[in-house]
């Protein structure tokens, strides 16, 4: 069970962890809205690098207990500023992604915030609103790792 859990800028070094952590097929398949081959290494690092040269993008990897047990970011997207968190598997189910949103939200004071997640991921949803984010609608759009179009809630912020 993780006792800590802190935030720390984005290294090199944690680049082949997160890649490991955006294989595994089973959060793949929850998250819906991946990459379009998890495999693929070459585009995995296009896009970290892509996104660690956006200066409206602020990543973060989390840690549990000292170690690299995920990641979180802010981003804007068409305006609006945006967060994203992955954390590995196998610490789903101990609050960490729940402390990890909340250490964000202090660092990140932007409001309105967004923030989507497949409608079916009870977990990601139940994260979210904790944090205080309400949902505000739906969309559709089409998921990579289901090979369909789903339902994603979208939440706010204020």
């Amino acid at each position: 069970m993780i006792r800590e859990v802190a935030l720390r800028g984005l290294e090199d070094a944690d680049l082949d962890v997160l890649f490991e952590f955006m294989r595994d097929p089973e959060a793949v398949r929850m998250a819906a809205f991946t990459a379009e081959d998890p495999d693929d290494r070459a585009a995995f690092d296009a896009h970290m690098r892509r996104i660690r040269a956006n200066p409206e993008t602020f990543n973060q990897v989390i840690l549990g207990d000292g170690v690299v047990v995920g990641s979180i970011a802010s981003f804007v997207l068409d305006g609006d500023t945006e967060i994203t968190y992955w954390v590995d598997r196998k610490f789903w189910g101990q609050g960490v992604a729940g402390r990890a949103v909340a250490l964000l939200l202090e660092m990140v004071t932007t409001r309105p915030l967004r923030a989507s997640a497949a409608s079916d991921n009870a977990a990601s949803l139940r994260v979210l609103t904790r944090a205080g984010f309400r949902p505000v609608g739906t969309a559709v759009g089409y998921a990579n790792a289901r090979q369909a179009e789903i339902e994603e809630t979208i939440l706010v912020l204020s």
